[in-house]
């Protein structure tokens, strides 16, 4: 092989193609390298980012009141809703009726196989309610001042207790039943005339009095029997 004077070789390779190889090889190998990396990030995970919604705001009524229409926000200082009102309270029972709001006469009298049959009517003098509850005490008495005489009215079991309520000016009964003293021995009775009849209300001390002329035993002999309160005035 013939060179030109001043042209080197390198094993047969003109030094001029040598130096042109070299940028072509280096670019080859930028090409190689910047495929490798492309190779390696696309293997490699990918970050991910995740964004959550904040919770929606809930409102919830108080289990002490009802359900609000809609949905409104509340603030640190918002206060829960108000309780329903309370169901008003029951009015307390009418006080027992006293005496001095009471007034008391003889209703229907019958007279039947040796006894008379005298309905007593308390009535309610006063504006307020009260009631009685069981028997009144019942007693004949005579003379001036008034004493009572013989044996009080005993209570008669087959007429049971019940509560009575008298309205301003309401009425309630007890039949007392009073035995002829002219069926008792003279002897044994002692008859005796009397003038009024003595009447307790029930869980009360104070008396009324009311004018009634009748007859019976000084002597202890039952001659008078009472039934329990019941409203109203009694038979007509």
């Amino acid at each position: 092989m013939t060179t030109k004077p001043g042209t080197r070789t390198h094993r047969g390779i003109p030094r001029q193609a040598r130096l042109t190889a070299v940028p072509v090889a280096l670019a080859a190998i930028a090409l190689l390298t910047s495929a490798c990396s492309t190779q390696g990030e696309s293997a490699a995970p990918q970050a991910t980012v995740t964004v959550t919604a904040g919770p929606a705001h809930t409102v919830t009524a108080s289990p002490s009141g009802p359900p609000p229409a809609s949905a409104t926000p509340t603030t640190a200082t918002g206060s829960s809703p108000a309780s329903p009102a309370a169901a008003p309270a029951a009015a307390p029972p009418a006080a027992p009726c006293s005496t001095r709001y009471l007034g008391a006469h003889v209703g229907v009298s019958q007279g039947a196989a040796g006894s008379t049959y005298v309905v007593l009517v308390l009535k309610n003098l006063n504006n307020y309610s009260c009631t009685l509850y069981g028997y009144p005490g019942v007693a004949m008495d005579a003379g001036v001042p008034v004493t009572p005489v013989g044996l009080a009215a005993a209570e008669d079991p087959t007429t049971p207790r019940e509560l009575v309520t008298l309205g301003p000016y309401g009425t309630a009964n007890a039949l007392l039943r009073i035995v002829n003293p002219g069926v008792y021995p003279p002897a044994e009775c002692n008859p005796v005339d009397t003038q009024f009849l003595q009447i307790i209300p029930p869980g009360q001390t104070v008396p009324i009095y009311i004018g009634y002329t009748a007859q019976t035993c000084a002597k202890p002999v039952q001659i008078l029997t009472v039934d329990a309160m019941r409203p109203g005035s009694g038979s007509s």
